[in-house]
């Protein structure tokens, strides 16, 4: 379960505020895998950097017994000054694991995300397709709650993006996913329920088919 009480996200500008979310309050059940719709601009990636812990609301509270994966996708999370292999062994020694885990997720890593050489060069000299490889590489090593998508699945030639998805449904038997896309076939392969972002307010909706009707009624 995810719970938002009352939860403001704002931007100060030079003469007012300019509100992602407005005083939202309402509840994602457990056991559910979550699409997140909204237009460019609307606040999707915002969500998902406060629910995966690196972005906070200015006003209420979002609340969770499970556990994140950071935001597998967004730009940011990684050190630029050091390479695919020393961000994957810093993050692993973060998360406590031991020197037998640390390299069988850096073979791991490497294999997946089909970085080559690159994997051993600073992160700053990646493009940000290949910084979303190497994260939705390292997620799925690790074992959360939840994942964290912002358009990963895009990411890549098609051969890849085919392997991502594959990669996806089979972890998604013992997690659930919080799913950023403009796909709306992945999102109603993958997902079970909606939330459509819209003017600082979310609206949940009960089946991902009526949260993507929303969504069109929206850009109509």
């Amino acid at each position: 379960m995810i719970e938002l009480r009352n939860v403001s996200k704002f931007y100060q500008t030079k003469h007012n505020r300019n509100y992602v979310l407005n005083n939202v309050t309402f509840t994602i059940p457990s056991g559910v895998n979550v699409g997140i719709l909204g237009r460019n601009g609307a606040g999707k990636s915002t969500l998902l950097r406060m629910l995966g812990g690196i972005d906070f609301p200015n006003q209420g509270i979002i609340s969770s017994p499970n556990s994140f994966s950071w935001p597998m996708g967004l730009a940011g999370g990684f050190q630029g000054s050091m390479t695919g292999r020393q961000n994957v062994k810093f993050v692993c020694r973060i998360y406590g694991k031991s020197d037998y885990e640390i390299n069988q997720a850096i073979l791991s890593v490497k294999d997946f995300s089909e970085l080559g050489d690159y994997f051993d060069m600073p992160i700053k000299t990646y493009s940000s397709g290949m910084r979303s490889r190497l994260s939705f590489g390292l997620s799925l090593f690790f074992n959360f709650d939840y994942l964290i998508i912002d358009e990963t699945l895009s990411v890549g030639d098609k051969n890849f993006q085919e392997k991502s998805k594959k990669a996806l449904r089979k972890k998604i038997e013992t997690c659930n996913i919080l799913l950023v896309s403009h796909s709306m076939p992945i999102l109603k392969e993958l997902c079970d329920v909606g939330i459509v972002i819209h003017k600082g307010k979310i609206h949940y909706c009960d089946t991902i088919e009526d949260a993507i009707q929303r969504y069109n009624n929206i850009n109509k």
